[in-house]
């Protein structure tokens, strides 16, 4: 079942560079915001998947908790940035 797990994390971890290169060439801000967003999004799954795999659920539940609440406010950072410069 590890093994399972841990070819997940490395697909997961392949998305994940699939989308810094959104992040890098996006052709507008709104691709590049998303691209960040969605970085965060498959860290969190990343974070759950290893503490599945080191049997630690718990601990990892709550740091990734707590990072997906500052995904969630860096998020919202953003678009109020980009709504105060009319860059949108």
């Amino acid at each position: 079942m590890n093994t399972f797990f841990l070819v997940i994390g490395i697909g997961m971890c392949l998305l994940v560079l699939f989308c810094l290169f959104r992040v890098t060439y996006g052709p507008t801000i709104l691709n590049r915001a998303v691209g960040i967003s969605a970085v965060g999004t498959k860290t969190l799954i990343i974070l759950l998947i290893i503490g599945v795999i080191h049997h630690r659920v718990e601990m990892f539940v709550d740091i990734s908790m707590v990072y997906a609440l500052l995904n969630f406010i860096g998020c919202l950072v953003l678009a109020k940035y980009l709504e105060r410069t009319g860059e949108v």
